[in-house]
């Protein structure tokens, strides 16, 4: 991380814009996620928004290319696979590069299957839904943002201070199954909050929902996630602890490693916007609470982390 912080804040700012081998009238095909606000959302009828797209726009702007959307739909369930949803979509040529990814050692790892389906996406037709996709290898720009996990409080614990996860003791907690929350939460201490947890079911029961009407006191999710309800409900009587989680992962883009050259030119224009502040004014922009990356660039075995802590 510091040797690309250090890059970002001499060389980059001095680079010229970036030369690649595309046309000046190739579009610039950014995969984003239509429905992950404050990042990225795409509703019919309203101009798309968002930290990721309004990053994309940027970047392209550097790259001295038009920039498409390539909107997709990822679902919220035990099931589903961002690393596998990424890849397909790049490894059929649907983008060049998936936004807002993940950066851990577990999601850029070759892929343990040689194929994989297409998450829903803009365009798709029945046999796009049908047909399974040759996986390529994922290779990850400089990061752009950190994204960490957040305790967000009911209404019964407002106030109470949390300064680490055994200060969730005695409160009532929920948390989605099969979540990194999930994990953080059953894990603590050899399991002693786990007498405390309630489970909801991802994309089926309404998380903030529950925390809202004071169901449960406590829950730990990704910090945007709660950007975006507290956008969408000001009134809110659910509140921030200030307490991040102290393992999280940066965000950045993620392209296929046959095309180390396009990776290189969106890394010099990251540089440039970092340095001028511009990424941080997009944040601010879009709602979001924006937090410079952080080392290491790539999280290491998150699992071993948290179950070690």
């Amino acid at each position: 991380m510091s040797r690309w912080l250090a890059a970002w804040s001499v060389a980059a700012i001095l680079a010229a814009a970036p030369t690649v081998a595309h046309a000046a009238d190739d579009p610039l095909r950014i995969c984003l996620d239509e429905g992950r606000p404050p990042l990225s959302v795409h509703q019919k009828g309203k101009p798309d928004a968002g930290f990721d797209v309004l990053l994309a726009q940027a970047v392209a702007e550097r790259l001295r290319r038009p920039l498409t959307i390539q909107w997709f739909e990822s679902k919220l369930d035990e099931d589903s696979s961002p690393q596998l949803e990424a890849n397909a979509l790049l490894s059929d040529g649907r983008c060049a590069l998936v936004g807002g990814y993940a950066l851990t050692l577990d999601s850029l790892v070759k892929p343990g299957m040689k194929t994989a389906r297409l998450p829903d996406f803009a365009g798709a037709t029945r046999e796009d839904r049908r047909r399974r996709v040759a996986l390529g290898v994922l290779a990850p720009s400089q990061p752009y943002v950190y994204s960490p996990m957040t305790v967000v409080l009911g209404p019964k614990a407002k106030g109470r201070k949390i300064g680490d996860i055994g200060d969730l003791a005695g409160l009532r907690l929920v948390i989605e199954s099969g979540s990194l929350g999930d994990a953080i939460l059953m894990t603590f201490d050899k399991g002693r909050l786990i007498d405390n947890i309630s489970h909801l079911v991802p994309g089926r029961d309404d998380l903030l929902g529950a925390l809202q009407r004071g169901d449960h006191d406590a829950t730990l999710i990704d910090l945007a996630r709660f950007d975006a309800h507290r956008a969408a409900h000001p009134d809110t009587a659910i509140t921030a602890s200030g307490y991040y989680y102290p393992i999280g992962a940066n965000r950045g883009y993620v392209g296929l490693a046959s095309d180390p050259a396009l990776i290189e030119a969106v890394n010099t224009a990251l540089g440039q916007l970092a340095a001028e502040g511009k990424i941080a004014e997009f944040g601010k922009q879009a709602g979001l609470t924006y937090l410079p990356p952080r080392e290491p660039a790539i999280l290491g075995d998150v699992w071993m982390k948290i179950i070690q802590r």
